[in-house]
């Protein structure tokens, strides 16, 4: 049977080390899992009890934008972190942010069209955008500038650019002054600006910062996979400018139909369980405070400055030029999975690790004192 060129993209490493690390489980190793971006914690109690009190009723399709409480519950949130004052009309509920990707980038773009985003970053971005017949154009980031863009790197010649902050790997993120620079370059390039915010509410000094705080001229794509704790849930949301919301509607209505009626039932819940999620975000202080302390025993001393998300991104240049390789081994002498950096970098990627402190303190405590250990006799 044929297939067409624009589906071999490549695979997600992360999720083959996941899977590797479940097969060593499968055999009744404990493994410590620093490698997926996903938090150790269950949805928030009130999400729970809300489905839990919903699921008697039927849950058949809502609007393909979703529930309109659900988006003012959104619109509310603008409100409360940013001072933003958000119409709910331009809240798009997705699948994920992995649907609102897919919703933007079709609105967005034409086959043929260029997408610029700094490497290192979410590997997804590439694979949904060659899948999509568009041409992703990196940016090689420095790590005196964490590891994001410039304005004066912004490429020539592309129609779009993805921001992300927090980054994923780096954890990295952009203030206000930055946002405005590289909003207001974009735009003078005639460049549409994705947003990528899923990791807000995970900062660890100052609060993240929205780029609509500066421009409406954004795609801005979050989910409450993170910071509330529901991956596995499947929801997610965008903000779009008011022209693009019939654009939007009609690509879910086709696409989608509309966004899981359960999930978006527990999101409207989640959004009242701040207590919850900010006592996961102490863990995760914690669990950060731990990475870097003990990860420079243990021979990661390179290390982007993590002021977001859960993550920890270590240049390994200094002990290997084959990143797979060397997270294979710690995994299979040590215990612990952690990721590739050719997942988020195909050029330098080879010379980069990635660690998630998203887990358990007693679990990451563990992980670093076996790495530590493996590291010291290797």
């Amino acid at each position: 049977m044929r297939h067409s060129t624009r589906g071999q993209v490549d695979p997600f490493i992360v999720m083959d080390v996941m899977e590797a690390a479940q097969r060593a489980e499968a055999q009744g190793r404990h493994i410590i899992h620093m490698e997926v971006g996903q938090p150790g914690t269950p949805a928030p109690e009130g999400a729970r009890r809300a489905l839990a009190g919903a699921l008697d009723q039927p849950l058949g399709y809502t609007s393909a934008l979703g529930l309109p409480t659900l988006r003012q519950g959104i619109a509310d949130l603008y409100r409360r972190w940013y001072g933003v004052d958000l119409d709910p009309g331009r809240v798009v509920v997705t699948s994920g942010s992995s649907g609102a990707f897919l919703l933007a980038f079709s609105a967005l773009f034409d086959a043929g069209d260029k997408v610029a985003m700094g490497f290192p970053g979410y590997p997804s971005y590439r694979q949904i955008l060659k899948a999509m017949s568009l041409e992703p154009v990196g940016i090689q980031t420095r790590p005196e500038d964490r590891y994001q863009p410039r304005p004066t790197d912004i490429p020539d010649g592309v129609q779009g650019l993805i921001l992300a902050s927090p980054g994923n790997p780096s954890g990295t993120v952009l203030n206000v002054p930055e946002l405005r620079a590289l909003t207001d370059a974009a735009q003078a390039k005639g460049v549409a600006v994705i947003s990528d915010e899923i990791y807000h509410g995970l900062s660890y000094g100052d609060r993240c910062h929205s780029a609509l705080e500066v421009t409406d001229e954004v795609f801005v794509v979050n989910s409450f996979s993170k910071y509330f704790s529901m991956t596995g849930w499947r929801i997610g949301w965008m903000v779009v400018p008011p022209e693009q919301v019939r654009t939007v509607e009609r690509l879910a209505q086709n696409m989608f139909i509309c966004p899981p009626h359960a999930s978006q039932i527990a999101a409207l819940a989640a959004l009242d369980c701040a207590d919850e999620a900010e006592a996961n975000l102490a863990v995760y202080a914690e669990n950060r405070r731990l990475m870097l302390q003990e990860l420079p025993k243990a021979g990661f001393d390179r290390i982007a400055p993590p002021e977001g998300a859960f993550y920890i991104y270590a240049d390994v240049s200094h002990l290997t030029d084959d990143s797979v390789a060397l997270a294979a081994e710690i995994l299979e002498h040590a215990g612990v999975a952690v990721t590739p950096g050719l997942d988020f970098d195909p050029v330098r990627g080879g010379q980069t690790l990635r660690f998630s402190y998203a887990r358990a303190t007693a679990d990451i405590a563990e992980g670093l004192r076996r790495l530590t250990e493996y590291m010291a006799r290797r």
